[in-house]
């Protein structure tokens, strides 16, 4: 899975069409892509993130 993020890194428009539901990830289980898709949102992780 690190290497399914790696390539959406470098292929920030597939992240879109993910979104979109236009595309999907073959071999990922729905929860799976949530999860990849959910680290792809800035708003969520600038909410997780604990700051000291």
């Amino acid at each position: 899975m690190i290497n399914m993020v790696q390539y959406l890194e470098q292929n920030p428009s597939l992240v879109t069409l993910l979104k979109e539901k236009k595309a999907s990830l073959i071999g990922i289980t729905e929860l799976e892509q949530k999860a990849i898709l959910d680290s792809f949102d800035e708003d969520i992780c600038l909410k997780s993130t604990i700051w000291y």
